[in-house]
């Protein structure tokens, strides 16, 4: 196999030809089934040393001039696969080693389930005097179902409580349910 690819901030065992990078593009977007934006895909994958972003991007451009894939959405440049691009997934994935695209994969879908939870919830980091707050709230059809505020030792407290939210604020608004009602 040609070694092709950029390397920096690949981890060992990362993809470093332009061909296994091409395949698990369509890999991921053939399994996860909604268009991912391009932008998010370059930084996932690069953040997961996966694969470098700048050969990413290059890598999607290629394919959607090759008809492999196709811009589905143009405000944030969401892709899915044509199909001839799950042709390529279905026929290659071996090609990369399975645990690159579990890895891949999972984290693709938790990166759309907290782009759609940011959709869904209001999260603002506030100040008050010498206090930090950090309110989370969780909105359905632009109604908030429910708020929370809390005060936090600092900012990066109140990020991680962000974050965790984001990962499911459905779970922890059945747990403030539940801990209120048992």
């Amino acid at each position: 196999m040609e070694f092709d690819a950029l390397t920096q901030g690949v981890a060992p065992g990362g993809l470093v030809s332009s061909s296994e990078i091409k395949v698990l593009i369509c890999y991921i977007l053939k399994s996860v089934k909604e268009p991912v934006p391009a932008t998010k895909l370059c930084e996932l994958l690069n953040y997961e040393g996966i694969a470098n972003a700048f050969e990413v991007s290059d890598n999607i451009e290629s394919l959607l001039q090759n008809n492999h894939i196709i811009c589905v959405n143009s405000a944030d440049e969401s892709y899915t696969t044509t199909d001839s691009g799950n042709g390529i997934a279905e026929t290659l994935k071996t090609s990369v080693p399975i645990s690159i695209r579990e890895k891949a994969c999972k984290a693709t879908f938790k990166m759309l389930s907290r782009i759609r939870n940011t959709k869904e919830t209001d999260i603002a980091i506030t100040r008050e005097g010498e206090n930090t707050f950090i309110t989370c709230s969780a909105v359905d059809n632009n109604a908030v179902i429910m708020s929370v505020k809390l005060l936090v030792t600092d900012e990066n407290q109140a990020v991680a409580i962000k974050n965790k939210f984001l990962d499911d604020p459905s779970e922890i608004y059945s747990k403030i349910v539940d801990l209120f009602t048992e």
